[in-house]
């Protein structure tokens, strides 16, 4: 994506599980793709995404020699565009999201929230697997939810902030954990407290925040998570560039 000054990247994660594949967020769609003014709307002109077929998770899905519907779940960290875009490819996936975030964008939203979100993309009827702020405690975040239906290591991670029901998702992937933070950060340097973030970036995330008090203590309870080290630990989120990289890299 490449608001005014900056480039993002918006990647998801695919798990394979006993019970199939498993989305984290499913990015753009290609009905996104393929129609961008419906399914986006005006706000596309501000984030101007690189809408490519070959980028969307249905064909990269695909190319690893899937078919889309082995996809049986898709665990969702909120419902902006860009990270619920292509559950339209995946109609047979359980949907699964916090009943906060439900209420905000399906059940009851506000007006600012009917705004914000793009019915259009779960017009197909999506199986919405909806889950309460009980949970465990996880590394110091109080209400961290292991999704035993889906597989074991496999957390739903309640911070609201950015979306009245936002949430982060932990993945074991036996050597380390990886916690995908969503939007509860943009920049890396909100974790490393050296690296500034670009104004124009600090900007768009209180002016979509939807508490922006929440977002600031969501920002220091995972920069004190990050300045922890702990070696079983990847910490990304989905549109800070050098981050995913990182990840790629494996290191």
């Amino acid at each position: 994506m490449r608001p005014p000054g900056l480039r993002l990247v918006c990647h998801v994660l695919l798990i394979e599980a006993d019970s199939g594949l498993v989305l984290v967020d499913s990015g753009y769609g290609l009905q996104d793709v393929a129609d961008p003014r419906r399914r986006l709307g005006p706000t596309r002109h501000l984030i101007r995404p690189v809408l490519d077929d070959e980028e969307t998770a249905a064909r990269q899905v695909e190319k690893l020699g899937f078919r889309r519907d082995d996809v049986r779940h898709v665990v969702l960290t909120h419902f902006d565009a860009d990270h619920i875009g292509g559950l339209s490819d995946f109609p047979g996936a359980q949907v699964h999201v916090t009943a906060a975030e439900a209420l905000g964008a399906v059940h009851g939203p506000s007006r600012r929230e009917r705004f914000r979100f793009r019915s259009v993309q779960w017009a197909h009827g999506p199986k919405l697997v909806e889950y309460g702020p009980e949970g465990e405690k996880w590394r110091g975040f109080a209400a961290a939810r292991e999704l035993d239906g889906i597989a074991p290591g496999v957390v739903l991670i309640s911070l609201p902030g950015h979306t009245r029901g936002h949430a982060c998702v932990a993945v074991d992937a036996g050597s380390r954990w990886i916690l995908h933070a969503g939007d509860s950060f943009y920049h890396h340097g909100t974790l490393d407290g050296r690296t500034p973030v670009p104004g124009s970036l600090r900007c768009m995330e209180r002016f979509v925040a939807y508490d922006p008090q929440q977002v600031r203590d969501n920002h220091a309870r995972l920069a004190e998570l990050y300045r922890r080290t702990d070696p079983d630990l990847m910490i990304v989120n989905a549109h800070d560039p050098d981050l995913y990289e990182k990840a790629r890299s494996g290191a």
